[in-house]
């Protein structure tokens, strides 16, 4: 900068020193024209007043002009003729009246010497002026900018700090009203985001570690034993008795199914993570609970389920819907034992659509019940992979709800999930 600031100096200052220059030797030019004009014409007003040829002379006589009277008999007044030349700007002139004066030349000789010696002394001091505004004008810029810029000197330094690996400093300006102030401002906003998105990456890399080792180990488990009841069966060979071949066949078909649905759990977690694409439709929202609550009557006879409240449309996909519903309602089921009481409660408000899904269980304490939505989490009674619930959030949290564990709104013994559903696209 300070060197485009003295570029343009060097431009600008030979300019100026020139026009001015131009504009001075112009106007002296006009002002010596002048000068010798009026003479010449306060000449011709004193031959008028019919002004003796001496005293015509002597009055009409000033510094620098040299007058010269050549009356009609050839008698010369004042100083003799000069040769015309560079140096010298001379006006003509012939007085029309007096008696001794009329037909008389007037000379008026000027010596141009002094305008050159004013030019050449003005283009000196233009020169050294300018060299001297130049000189100066380095100095302060040099030290104007160093103090100026001194935020960038800070803002660079902590860049470079930053990356080599040190972490947490910060501008902080004390006047955040100037272009440099706003910019070291939104230079810490931007190290908060990038700090906080850095943190929250190593976070979630973390997690991710720790959820991949977690799914190898609920995978090792029926891996495992597809590959014992596997072994098994080659080693007893075409001779081993039916009912234990039936019983390691039964043992494969179990622990695939179990690998299976592992694995298509991990799917849905990782289609949601990549952003789920729901296929809305009208649904509804009661049909779907009675379903499912006919489904787990027929899996367990012996447990009783309600399902109470107004029949409400919305915008929704079915089939992840009826995933929620599903696991929801089988959780029920796992936590009530043999016998137990389910109630699906619906209602329909302003913002949307609840679904209230409680059971006479044992409940789950208040420090489980955000631990329970973590992946691979299991509960006392859960006999499943520990993603279903994770999987039933994701699902309500893309259609724009949510999904949380809460008390029994009656205070009684058990548990209830909350389910909650826009009526419309969000």
């Amino acid at each position: 900068m300070t060197i485009t600031a003295l570029l343009v100096l060097l431009i600008v200052l030979p300019i100026t020193g020139l026009a001015v220059k131009a504009i001075f030797d112009a106007q002296a030019e006009r002002n010596l024209n002048t000068l010798l004009n009026g003479r010449a014409q306060l000449a011709q007003q004193l031959a008028r007043q019919n002004v003796a040829p001496n005293n015509l002379v002597r009055r009409i006589d000033a510094d620098g002009i040299r007058v010269t009277l050549t009356l009609r008999n050839g008698q010369v007044i004042g100083a003799p003729p000069v040769d015309v030349d560079n140096g010298t700007r001379q006006v003509k002139t012939t007085l029309t009246a007096g008696q001794r004066t009329r037909g008389a030349t007037l000379i008026l000789s000027a010596d141009t010497a002094l305008l050159r010696g004013a030019s050449r002394t003005l283009q000196r001091v233009l020169f050294l002026a300018g060299a001297a505004a130049l000189l100066i004008t380095a100095i302060a810029l040099v030290l104007g900018m160093r103090v100026a810029l001194a935020p960038l000197d800070a803002m660079t330094s902590l860049a470079r700090s930053i990356a080599a690996g040190r972490r947490g400093g910060r501008l902080q300006p004390t006047r955040r009203d100037t272009e440099l102030g706003r910019t070291a401002a939104a230079f810490d906003e931007m190290l908060d985001s990038l700090e906080g998105a850095e943190q929250t990456a190593r976070g979630a890399e973390q997690y991710m570690r720790q959820f991949v080792a977690d799914a190898a180990h609920e995978l090792r488990t029926p891996v495992t034993g597809l590959q014992t009841a596997a072994e098994t069966l080659l080693q007893l060979g075409p001779d081993a008795p039916a009912e234990r071949r039936e019983e390691l066949e039964l043992l494969l078909v179990r622990e695939s199914r179990r690998a299976g649905a592992l694995v298509a759990d991990l799917l849905e977690l990782a289609r949601i993570d990549a952003g789920l694409v729901l296929r809305r439709q009208p649904v509804l929202l009661k049909h779907l609970a009675q379903t499912q609550a006919d489904r787990v009557r027929l899996m367990a006879p012996a447990h009783t389920i309600q399902v109470n409240g107004p029949e409400v449309e919305i915008q929704a996909d079915p089939d992840r819907i009826t995933q929620i519903l599903a696991n929801l309602l089988d959780n029920a089921r796992n936590a009530t034992g043999d016998y137990g009481l389910i109630e699906v409660a619906l209602s329909n408000h302003s913002e949307g659509v609840t679904v209230v899904i409680q059971d006479n269980g044992p409940g789950i304490p208040p420090a489980d019940r955000e631990r329970i939505f973590q992946r691979l989490v299991h509960g006392e009674r859960s006999r499943g992979s520990g993603l279903g619930l994770p999987i039933a959030r994701g699902f309500a949290r893309a259609h724009g709800g949510d999904l949380i564990a809460t008390d029994r709104p009656d205070g009684t013994r058990g548990a209830a999930f909350v389910l909650t559903l826009p009526t419309v696209t969000p």
